[in-house]
């Protein structure tokens, strides 16, 4: 940009110097009249401190807190369990009039339909390869978040004991977000009109 700003005079400079007082028998002159606009603004670049480019606008950050993206997330996943397994009203229905016949058989399409949205959204993947009941090795320096003993748990790593469960942990999660919505109404009321 300083470049700039010191050249485009410079051509000028120049160019009306070789309009008005260059002669053609003089090549010396002329290249004097030419060339020195540029040779001053090159020292003139060299010498002067830079000029800072001008700052961009400030830009409004709009920041909202950790626990509120987390608390969208979360209900935003339970919408999506209630809108393809009607989840919220399956845990929220009192079962005791029914029979197991029934509640077994509802429970297998609200399984597949909650299924089906938590794997569209929520890549999980195991903490631990390797299939229940088979023996496994914890070496020292684990992460006893990702990994629980139990049983008779004494000394120090590495412990051998038997995988009870794999354990599961999230590998990536796409949850769409729900603009123009309430977050809080997982889903909205439903009125035939008739």
């Amino acid at each position: 940009m300083n470049l700039l700003i010191a050249l485009v005079p410079a051509a000028a400079l120049a160019a009306g110097n070789y309009l008005v007082a260059a002669q053609p028998e003089c090549i010396a002159c002329t290249a004097w009249l030419v060339g020195g606009p540029f040779l001053l603004a090159l020292l003139l670049l060299a010498a002067l401190p830079r000029v800072p480019a001008p700052a961009p606008p400030p830009r409004t950050v709009t920041t909202v807190p950790a626990a509120e993206v987390a608390e969208q997330g979360a209900l935003g996943l339970l919408a999506a369990l209630q809108a393809d397994g009607r989840l919220v009203d399956f845990l929220e229905e009192d079962l005791a009039p029914y029979g197991d016949e029934q509640v077994g058989g509802a429970a297998r399409d609200i399984h597949q339909g909650c299924q089906r949205a938590l794997r569209e959204r929520v890549t999980l993947e195991p903490v631990l390869a390797g299939a229940e009941g088979e023996a496994v090795t914890v070496e020292a320096g684990f992460d006893p978040a990702a990994i629980r003993l139990t049983g008779n748990v004494m000394g120090s790593p590495p412990f051998r004991g038997v995988l009870r469960h794999a354990g599961w942990r999230v590998k990536m999660v796409t949850l769409p977000v729900r603009r123009g919505q309430d977050p809080r109404v997982i889903a909205p009321a439903e009125v035939e009109i008739t």
